[in-house]
């Protein structure tokens, strides 16, 4: 398995609400700069989405590729794994909430990416940090910004 790279953010929204902002895929390209497009393939027994397929395009990265989801029963984590992708070989996250009180969470993103091209390791811990600080800083501008 590649390696992983992890961050936090601690976010002023209750987990419920967290992890409403992060199963509303279909609103991704309202909040989360780089997706332009979401598609649920599949919903779980829950309704959930379980299977969906992300078009993607961060200026010099276009990509179009399909995760897969497994929600927590309890509603504080969620992890994903590649089933298809372009220019992705393996992509594996997870987001953790933790409650920490007082309405306030720690969001953990845990990531995980390997290209199709290879990429020296330094560059590709990088590139997954930058892609994380910019997830966790979208994510909680929208959960802080829901009512």
């Amino acid at each position: 398995m590649a390696e992983q790279s992890t961050q936090s953010i601690e976010v002023d929204a209750a987990p419920d609400r967290i992890m409403a902002v992060i199963a509303d895929l279909p609103a991704y390209p309202e909040w989360a700069k780089a997706v332009r497009q979401t598609e649920i393939l599949a919903t779980d027994d829950a309704g959930r989405a379980k299977q969906v397929r992300f078009t993607l395009d961060s200026g010099p990265v276009k990509d179009v590729y399909t995760l897969e989801y497994d929600w927590a029963d309890d509603g504080l984590s969620v992890s994903w794994h590649l089933v298809k992708g372009q220019m992705q070989k393996s992509q594996d996250g997870t987001y953790l909430l933790e409650p920490l009180g007082d309405g306030r969470t720690r969001v953990t993103y845990t990531l995980s990416v390997e290209l199709a091209l290879p990429m020296i390791g330094l560059l590709r811990r990088k590139a997954e940090k930058m892609i994380m600080d910019t997830a966790l800083k979208e994510l909680k501008r929208r959960a802080e910004g829901m009512a």
